[in-house]
């Protein structure tokens, strides 16, 4: 499912910290995302999410087409890992999770509880939950954090497959993934601050 994007503005507490950001995701590409740290990756993920208001401009799909990864991995370390992707499975009205476990390499460790897995395992069963909410458009931030050079392969292959069934992704990452699409760097849309707010900044160290 293709992705719009227009003249979307967003904020971080209270300050708009992106404007103008406008792109388009065909169906079977992906977009990654690149700039510094604190440029608005995460904001501008959140916000095409739904999980917070725009400032300005429109997204086309909404939320109810978005499945979104974040930073935290979104798993309930007393259940298994089976128990973990059966509960989102059923939460999207989706029900088999045997793709999601092979892909991610979790065939082995279904029985285990998440609270038990290492950072990368927490991490690849958390990113195996995109694969089992049956949405089309998937978003990612640094979604290969803790990963290892083999789990981010089967990562970028889980991602390919996604596209190759006519979804897309948006991806917040400093490494190559080798995905189908474009890369757009979010520095031309940083916002400039109120001039009272730089005022108010330099007068906290007078």
């Amino acid at each position: 499912m293709e992705m719009n994007v227009t003249d979307l503005a967003c904020t971080r507490g209270g300050m708009r910290v992106l404007e103008g950001v406008s792109f388009d995701v065909p169906s079977g590409r992906a977009l990654v995302l690149r700039g510094p740290n604190g440029i608005g990756k995460t904001t501008l993920l959140r916000t095409l999410a739904g999980l917070q208001p725009a400032d300005a401009g429109s997204v086309t799909p909404g939320p109810e087409a978005i499945a979104y990864a974040s930073h935290a991995d979104g798993n309930k370390a007393v259940l298994t890992v089976a128990e973990n992707l059966t509960f989102w499975a059923r939460l999207h009205g989706t029900s088999d999770i045997r793709p999601a476990l092979r892909d991610f390499n979790l065939e082995a460790l279904e029985t285990r509880p998440a609270g038990s897995l290492s950072a990368g395992q927490k991490r690849r069963l958390g990113l195996a939950r995109m694969a089992v909410t049956g949405r089309p458009i998937w978003l990612f931030d640094e979604p290969t954090v803790s990963l290892d050079t083999d789990s981010v392969a089967l990562f970028a292959a889980a991602v390919d497959r996604h596209l190759g069934a006519g979804g897309s992704a948006i991806v917040a990452t400093h490494i190559d993934l080798g995905l189908e699409g474009e890369t757009l760097e979010l520095a031309p849309f940083r916002a400039e601050a109120p001039e009272d707010h730089h005022d108010a900044f330099h007068e906290a160290f007078l």
